[in-house]
């Protein structure tokens, strides 16, 4: 496993993270993110290549305190929520995304794991299982919030190559 960069989002916030020119070195990726929003809109999204394609197909399971849901379906990028503004002082959310065969020409699978840190019944807990059907190498992940929102200033994302 090889750390290509770190991003840590400075004074003000900022609208999103982005990894570019990521090397066709290795044969996974991995994203582990720290993220909280700077409004009550709790919504972050990725998206691979700039892609705003329909390509993004989700299966993704939610807890939320005292509940549970799932759903299925397809979007033009990948969510998860993020600790908000109305959340607990100065906590922020984990987020680890692992994207296989990232250089193959074939379509993508990913899976992502998120919790959202509170200390009431409003933190949520994601597993999703995303396949990306673009056909190109990876080359950018774009890490970005939701409308009306921003990521928070320490919101951290680190990119890493698996061999």
């Amino acid at each position: 496993m090889t750390l290509v960069s770190t991003v840590t989002v400075g004074s003000g916030g900022a609208a999103s993270i982005e990894f570019t020119g990521i090397p066709a070195t290795g044969k996974d990726l991995l994203v582990l993110i720290s993220t909280r929003s700077t409004s009550t809109n709790r919504v972050m999204n990725f998206r691979l290549n700039n892609d705003t394609g329909s390509n993004y197909d989700t299966m993704r399971l939610i807890g939320q305190g005292s509940s549970a849901s799932s759903s299925s379906f397809n979007a033009t990028s990948f969510v998860w929520f993020s600790s908000d503004s109305t959340d607990t002082t100065s906590t922020f959310d984990n987020v680890q995304m692992y994207l296989s065969n990232y250089t193959s020409s074939a379509a993508k699978s990913i899976s992502l794991d998120s919790v959202s840190e509170n200390n009431n019944t409003t933190a949520h807990q994601q597993l999703q299982a995303i396949k990306y059907s673009g056909t190109s190498a990876i080359t950018s992940i774009q890490v970005y919030a939701g409308s009306s929102n921003a990521l928070a200033q320490h919101s951290t994302a680190s990119l890493y190559i698996i061999s």
